[in-house]
């Protein structure tokens, strides 16, 4: 099992509801056996996943325990749930940050999460990972995208005192994740986590784990745009961070969109395009004192 709560669910691996029918279940499976196999055009990654799938759910008492959020073949993964504060291993000054980075995110999750198990069921464990293999992808991703944030404040928090950083702002389109303020220039950054690598296609990012009509690099510059008129700052450019593996390059330029430059960059990459920059991308002189100053009279957090 991956560190993601968007890795595909046993259900989704071999392409059946979890309504489905033991018989059903095990169609599911000889055919996603055929359809994976690597002598039959498959990849061994896949086939293995297929069979892994098949051991969770292929007896009764393994899908009993699977459904039920008791699978004896998954570790819980304390690493779901929000992490304590740790003691810093360095004295170096930090980046100043306000705001709660994946906050939003993990309210919405628990409320979906207990709403989908019934008001009144008892939910000592919400981030056990086989109950959380067996929510709906909308709830996953709620959990996936706060996991995805707090990655990302974490590497934003040591770029150091020469950045300022608002997690979690308001905007009328939607929220941004992190606005990010350093001798580089002002980035609007977005962590994503979809489960699946993504694609860029016209300016946009594609994928399996995107849904029909999602356009989320549309959405981010609508939002930077909205704080930038709202603020009287313009923002360097905007920024999707997807998890390593995730993206055709560690660092992609998308174009513009919506006027602003759009870059693609993988999470291990951030903290260095962060600190050098690009060539044509910066604060072209712009007195940082002073968009500090306009940022912290505008900026209000969800």
């Amino acid at each position: 099992m991956t560190d993601s709560p968007m890795s595909a669910s046993p259900y989704e691996v071999l392409g059946v509801a979890p309504s489905a029918t033991a018989a059903e279940l095990k169609a599911a499976y000889r055919r996603r056996l055929r359809q994976t196999h690597p002598d039959t055009g498959g990849s061994a990654t896949e086939f293995q996943a297929v069979q892994s799938a098949w051991e969770r759910l292929g007896s009764p008492d393994a899908r009993a325990s699977y459904d039920s959020g008791r699978s004896r073949t998954e570790a819980p993964r304390p690493t779901w749930a929000p992490a304590a504060p740790r003691e810093r291993a360095d004295s170096r000054p930090q980046a100043r940050s306000s705001g709660h980075p994946g906050g939003w995110y993990r309210e919405r999750y628990l409320d979906q999460m207990r709403e989908w198990m019934g008001r009144g069921t008892p939910l000592s464990d919400p981030y056990d990972a086989a109950l959380v293999r067996s929510a709906p992808r909308e709830i996953r991703h709620l959990l996936a995208a706060a996991i995805a944030e707090e990655n990302t404040a974490r590497e934003l928090a040591g770029l150091g005192i020469g950045f300022t950083i608002w997690h979690d702002v308001a905007t009328a389109p939607g929220k941004l994740d992190h606005v990010v303020l350093g001798p580089t220039g002002l980035w609007a950054v977005q962590s994503e986590d979809w489960g699946a690598p993504v694609r860029i296609k016209r300016g946009e990012l594609i994928g399996e784990g995107l849904d029909a009509g999602e356009r989320p690099m549309h959405q981010v510059a609508s939002r930077a745009r909205w704080l930038g008129r709202t603020g009287r700052v313009k923002f360097s450019a905007i920024v999707m961070v997807v998890p390593d593996g995730d993206a055709p390059e560690s660092l992609s330029r998308l174009g513009t969109v919506k006027g602003m430059d759009a870059l693609l960059v993988e999470h291990s990459r951030l903290p260095a395009l962060l600190r050098s920059g690009i060539p044509g991308i910066g604060t072209g002189g712009t007195d940082l004192f002073e968009v500090r100053t306009r940022l912290q009279q505008s900026v209000s957090f969800v």
